[in-house]
């Protein structure tokens, strides 16, 4: 009965090991019946909490296009363990400029009605929403003209 829901939630979106526990737990399964479903759906690659932390870093850099810590906050809140998201943000470090370069050139075509004053207030606390630190945001805007 345990499998079924858990393939059942499966079904709708990839979850991790902690998601998936919390929800069986969650609908009153004992905490040996929870184990033996994770380690078979592990067994049989249904769960892998590796594979699912590189699609949610894709997702988070390269749709949502948020930061580096705004993409290891997001993992982290759908229950990926902490030395996962470790090893899979070693090598980033250049993507934070790159990313906040591709916002700003959105929000300058949605904002181009408006004062410069205003633009460069509203992309500044867009970019703190998605996670910039203050020196990437500072080096960013010198770049750009807000014209």
């Amino acid at each position: 009965m345990a499998r079924h829901y858990a393939l059942k939630l499966l079904g709708y979106k990839a979850r991790s090991e902690k998601e998936l526990e919390e929800r069986l737990k969650r609908k009153g399964f004992t905490d040996n019946i929870v184990s033996s479903t994770i380690n078979y759906l592990k067994r049989i690659g249904m769960v892998d909490d590796r594979s699912l932390a590189e699609s949610l870093k894709r997702e988070a850099l390269n749709i949502k296009l948020l930061s580096l810590n705004g993409a290891k906050k997001f993992i982290l809140s759908r229950g990926i363990p902490r030395d996962i998201v470790k090893i899979l943000f070693s090598s980033d470090e250049n993507r934070d400029i790159e990313n906040s370069r591709k916002i700003i050139c959105k929000k300058l075509k949605l904002l181009r009605n408006y004062s410069p004053d205003i633009v460069r207030r509203r992309i500044y606390n867009h970019l703190l929403r998605k996670g910039y630190s203050y020196d990437t945001i500072k080096s960013v805007f010198r770049e750009i003209k807000f014209e």
